[in-house]
């Protein structure tokens, strides 16, 4: 323990220590990534040597974090991080990494109702994808964009003030609400968590969120805070969703992470995830379930379309209809307008 300390003092006086990523495999393996200060091997060798435990894992990020280089940095998942993150991917990717949800795909996502989305995730095991409880502007118009995350918190001084300075050392004038809308791109989908803050907690007023609108074409807001200008807003054509509205400006808070991982309400949000919000709430699609879950909804617009027509005709309980035809006669029937409609469908959008 001496030399272990004299090494520690070594350290400060040298203050060669560097940015540093930590990643752990299924074994609790940890690898280093980047060049690590002296003192961070340091620490994580000596942990290592004592075998490498979750109580010793969790030690040494805690040491990682007080370190000069590593505390009260802006957290942001490198282009690595995301690939790594979102492995499932389908899809092609957007510059800064995130999933790229395809156009088409999120035009046809307008159509989609919650128990169509809801359905298959619930089939995967994806319980936790779901957030309600908003005041939601434009409720007749569906929202739909991949998910630019941006995580803030309650402001303490020194972690900003600290964080602030390394960002202007890297040509980033300050961490502002600003900085991450700056970021936006076309198709995105701002989603904040403001840590349900509503007095001081607003993200945008008016002028700000229609710059959102220009900047995202029309993507849309979800903030689990609140919002400013409601009146000048409510005359923008965008949807969002947000928890309050009050008159001051944002403060007391302060920007801790672009494109991270957030939580909004008991959702997990992953940049790049499909954010498909309706009059109900909000749903958060991972990107490798989109495609299944657009194919399925098609599939429930037509039985929709079949069991209303039958219903129409007078002649049938709805048992014998819904949810699925009890008759062998009237389920080939609608198997084949299933299969007839599903031709069409996959024609009109082939010729588009």
């Amino acid at each position: 323990m001496a030399e272990f300390a004299e090494n520690i003092r070594r350290e400060r006086r040298s203050r060669l220590a560097e940015e540093i990523e930590i990643t752990i495999d299924r074994r609790n393996h940890v690898t280093l990534i980047r060049k690590p200060s002296f003192l961070e091997g340091l620490l994580c060798k000596t942990l290592w040597r004592t075998m490498m435990t979750i109580p010793a894992l969790a030690t040494c990020a805690l040491a990682l974090l007080v370190t000069p280089a590593a505390r009260a940095q802006l957290l942001t998942f490198s282009k690595q991080d995301l690939i790594d993150y979102t492995a499932q991917n389908p899809f092609d990717r957007l510059p800064d990494g995130r999933p790229k949800v395809p156009d088409d795909l999120i035009d046809r996502a307008r159509g989609l109702s919650s128990e169509e989305v809801w359905a298959v995730l619930q089939a995967k095991g994806y319980n936790n994808q779901y957030a309600d409880g908003f005041q939601v502007l434009h409720p007749g118009k569906t929202m739909v964009g991949r998910a630019f995350t941006v995580q803030f918190m309650p402001l303490r001084s020194d972690v900003a003030d600290l964080a602030t300075a390394k960002a202007k050392e890297k040509g980033i004038p300050r961490l502002t609400n600003q900085t991450a809308i700056d970021m936006l791109q076309p198709g995105d989908v701002l989603v904040v968590d403001m840590f349900g803050k509503k007095v001081n907690g607003t993200i945008v007023g008016d002028n700000l969120f229609y710059y959102v609108k220009e900047a995202t074409h029309g993507g849309g807001l979800v903030v689990d805070g609140s919002i400013r200008d409601l009146d000048g807003i409510s005359e923008i054509d965008m949807p969002a969703y947000f928890k309050a509205v009050d008159p001051t400006p944002i403060g007391s808070v302060m920007l801790t992470g672009i494109n991270v991982p957030v939580r909004i309400g008991d959702v997990t949000v992953m940049p790049g995830d499909l954010v498909v919000g309706d009059r109900e709430g909000v749903y958060f699609v991972p990107p490798q379930f989109v495609k299944e879950v657009l194919d399925r909804a098609d599939e429930t617009h037509i039985h929709d379309e079949w069991t209303k027509k039958k219903f129409a005709e007078g002649k049938y309980k709805s048992s014998e209809i819904y949810g699925s035809p009890s008759d062998p006669k009237l389920k080939q029937e609608y198997e084949e307008y299933l299969k007839r409609r599903l031709e069409e469908i996959h024609k009109q959008r082939n010729s588009n």
